[in-house]
C-alpha cells in the first residue's frame, strides 16, 4: 500500500543545511532527499517514482481531512500541520541542523523531525521506507531500543527515536500523546538524548538563521519576499566546495508530458553572474565568496582552453546522462534522467558569464580572498579563449542539442568578457591591458550590431543574420552592452513582449527546438523582462508584473523553472536557482528606497 496518495505537485518546502537537502510536501512527507550530498543517491524519491515502491517518509494522520505549512520566519525550520475530521491535529517540524560549534559551521548529514500534538488525540501511523541505488534496493531493517538502521550496499541510515519502534517498523496507527523525535543521519550513536539533541540542535539552528537574515541587506519593499528566496539560494549552496546547484532536483518536466526532463543538480555557470550580483545586493558576502572560490577553481583547472557549461559540485567533468526505465517519473511522466549531456556541450555564453562573476573579487574590499594580478593572468586566459570562439557556431546558453548557430547571447557575453577584463585592469593599474581589453570589446560590440539586428523584426535576432527572437537579446542591458533606452533596445523589448509573452509570463524563444515549440514560460526571462522594462523606464509596468510573479510562487514562497500561463501551475526542477535570484535582483530594482518612509 502506497502512504499518500495525493497527486504529486510543486507546492514543496526544501530543508537543509548547505551539504544536503531534503524536499517535504503538503502533508509533511519527505517525497525527495539526496545523499550524501545534492547529486547523490535519493533515499526518497516519491516525488520521481509513483509506484508502491516509492521511497518516502510519512506521518500520517488517521482521517486526515486538511493540512498547513509555513516556514518559522526567518528560518528554514518547516512547520507542517495535519488536522483529523475531529479538529484533532499534529504539528510536524523539519530542519537540518546547521550552526556555529567549536569555531566552525556545524552541518551534519542529519535531517531532525520533531511531532507535537496540537489538540485532542490523534492517531498517526510513521512510514519510513528509505531505499538505494535510485529505489532498486530495498535495505536491510536491524533495530536497536531507541533506533532503526537501514543497510544499504553503499551508505547505512540510522533513525534514533522516542517513539515506539514497534509501531514504526509495522506502520501501525497510534495514539500521540507526547512529543516525538526523529533523527535521521549517518549510523552512528548519538552522544546526548534523543529529545535534549533534537530540541537543542533546532534552538541552535534557529538562532544561526535568524543571525544570518539579520545581517542581509533588504530593499523596503517585498522583504519576506526576499528573505525566502534568500535562504533558498544560500540552501542551493555545497559549502564544502562553495558551488551552487541550479536545483535540487532530476527530471521534473518543463511543461506536461514534454519530455523536457532534465539533471539539474549541478552548477551552471551561466548563473554565475546573476548569482553573485543577487548575493552581492543583499551582502550575502560569505556565500558569494564561497561561490567566486569555486569559480577561480575552474578558471585555474582551464588554462586557457575550452570550459565546460557545467560541472559537479565536486567540479567533476564527466557528468554522463542515462535514463533510469524502472522509475515512473513526476506524475509517471518520464523518463527519469540522471547525469546531463549539456557537460559535453560547447557553449561560448560561459566564458563572458565567468568573468562578469569572478571580476567582483577584483573590486569588493568586503572579501577575506580578493583577487589580484595572479588571478587577473588566469583570467585573462579566458577572456582570449573568449574572444577567439565568439563569432563561432555554438548550442546556445538553451543548451540547443541538435542545432548549432552564432547566437547572440553567446558573442554577448563575450563582449562582457572583455569589458569587464578592461575595467580590471583599470583597478590594477595595468593600462596597457585596460587599452588591449577595451579594443577587443569594441570590435565584438560593432559585430554585434552590425548582424544581430534584424531590419525584418525591428530587433536584435537570437543569431547573427537571423530573424528568430531570444529572451536572450534582453540581457544587452543587463550586462552594460547598451543604453536601455536606445531605440534599438526599446524596439527589441517591445517585439520580446509581442512575440514570447503569454500575459505576464515569458517564453525563451519562438523557434522551435529538439522538443518542438516550448509550451511554458522561464521564470527567469519573465524577471530579464521586469528587469528590461525598469530600465527603459516603464517601472510601473514591471512593478505589475513583478507582483504578479511573486503571486505565481508556491504558498512557502518558492519557484521552480517554469510557470503554465493558462494554469498557473509551477513547473520543471525545483526550486530554481535562477528563478529566486530573478526574484532578489527585480525586488532590488524596483523597490522604493528606505528613505520614502524613514
Amino acid at each position: 500500500m502506497r502512504a499518500n496518495t495525493s497527486i504529486p505537485n510543486l507546492n514543496l518546502g526544501v530543508v537543509g543545511n548547505c551539504a544536503y537537502s531534503a524536499l517535504v510536501d503538503e502533508r509533511g512527507s519527505v517525497v525527495w532527499c539526496c545523499l550524501p550530498r545534492f547529486d547523490g543517491d535519493p533515499v526518497f524519491n516519491a516525488l520521481l517514482d509513483p509506484s508502491e515502491n516509492a521511497a518516502l517518509w510519512a506521518f500520517e494522520l488517521e482521517d486526515f481531512a486538511r493540512s498547513e505549512h509555513h516556514y518559522e520566519p526567518n528560518t528554514a525550520i518547516l512547520r507542517t500541520r495535519l488536522y483529523d475530521r475531529q479538529g484533532q491535529g499534529i504539528e510536524i517540524s523539519d530542519f537540518a541542523p546547521r550552526f556555529w560549534s567549536r569555531n566552525r559551521t556545524f552541518r551534519p548529514l542529519t535531517l531532525i523531525r520533531r511531532v507535537r500534538v496540537l489538540g485532542g488525540t490523534p492517531r498517526m501511523r510513521v512510514v519510513l521506507r528509505p531505499r538505494f541505488d535510485w529505489g532498486r534496493h530495498q535495505p536491510q531493517v536491524t533495530r536497536g531500543s531507541t533506533h532503526i538502521r537501514f543497510v544499504g550496499p553503499q551508505q547505512t541510515l540510522r533513525v534514533n527515536t522516542d517513539a515506539p519502534i514497534e509501531y514504526i517498523l509495522s506502520e501501525t496507527f497510534f495514539v500521540v500523546d507526547r512529543p516525538l523525535n526523529f533523527i535521521l543521519g549517518p549510523d552512528e550513536t548519538l552522544t546526548g538524548g534523543i529529545e535534549d539533541t533534537a530540541r537543542s540542535f533546532e534552538q541552535d539552528t534557529a538562532t544561526y538563521w535568524r543571525h544570518w537574515t539579520r545581517s542581509l541587506t533588504l530593499p523596503l519593499e517585498w522583504q519576506d519576499a526576499v528573505i525566502r528566496a534568500a535562504i533558498t539560494l544560500k540552501l542551493s549552496l555545497f559549502e564544502d566546495t562553495g558551488a551552487i546547484v541550479a536545483a535540487m532536483t532530476t527530471s521534473i518536466p518543463e511543461a506536461p508530458d514534454s519530455g523536457r526532463n532534465w539533471d539539474y543538480r549541478y552548477c551552471w555557470l551561466r548563473d554565475a553572474f546573476f548569482v553573485v550580483r543577487a548575493l552581492n545586493s543583499i551582502s550575502e558576502v560569505a556565500t558569494m565568496e564561497e561561490y567566486l572560490r569555486w569559480l577561480n577553481n575552474v578558471i585555474v583547472r582551464s588554462r586557457g582552453g575550452h570550459i565546460q557549461p557545467l560541472y559537479g559540485v565536486g567540479q567533476e567533468e564527466q557528468l554522463p546522462e542515462s535514463i533510469l526505465g524502472h522509475l515512473g517519473g513526476y506524475r509517471g511522466m518520464g523518463p527519469v534522467r540522471v547525469g546531463n549531456q549539456a557537460a559535453e556541450h560547447f557553449q561560448h555564453d560561459v566564458y563572458g558569464n565567468i568573468v562578469l562573476g569572478a571580476a567582483q573579487a577584483f573590486h569588493d574590499h568586503r572579501l577575506l580572498r580578493r583577487s589580484g594580478r595572479a588571478e587577473f593572468a588566469s583570467l585573462e586566459a579566458v577572456g582570449e579563449q573568449a574572444f577567439r570562439i565568439y563569432d563561432t557556431p555554438d548550442a546556445g546558453m538553451w543548451e540547443l542539442r541538435t542545432r548549432a548557430r552564432i547566437h547572440t547571447s553567446s558573442a554577448l557575453m563575450g563582449w562582457a568578457a572583455c569589458d569587464r577584463l578592461a575595467k580590471v585592469a583599470v583597478t590594477l593599474a595595468l593600462g596597457d591591458r585596460a587599452d588591449y581589453w577595451r579594443g577587443r570589446a569594441d570590435t565584438i560590440r560593432e559585430r554585434i550590431l552590425r548582424e544581430a539586428w534584424s531590419e525584418e523584426r525591428q530587433a536584435f535576432a537570437e543569431s547573427f543574420g537571423g530573424r528568430d527572437l531570444d529572451a536572450s537579446a534582453l540581457l544587452m542591458a543587463e550586462v552594460g552592452f547598451i543604453d536601455p533606452k536606445d531605440p534599438r533596445f526599446v524596439a527589441t523589448v517591445d517585439a520580446l513582449g509581442a512575440c514570447l509573452c503569454d500575459g505576464p509570463y515569458m517564453r525563451r524563444y519562438e523557434a522551435a527546438d529538439d522538443f518542438g515549440k516550448p509550451e511554458t514560460a522561464f521564470n527567469i526571462c519573465t524577471f530579464w523582462r521586469i528587469d528590461a522594462l525598469a530600465r527603459i523606464g516603464r517601472k510601473r509596468e514591471a512593478r505589475e508584473i513583478f507582483e504578479l510573479m511573486l503571486g505565481s510562487r508556491n504558498p512557502l514562497g518558492l519557484l521552480s523553472e517554469d510557470t503554465h500561463a493558462q494554469t498557473g501551475e509551477m513547473w520543471g526542477n525545483f526550486p530554481q536557482t535562477y528563478s529566486m535570484v530573478g526574484l532578489i535582483n527585480a525586488a532590488v530594482r524596483l523597490s522604493a528606497p528606505w528613505d520614502t518612509v524613514i
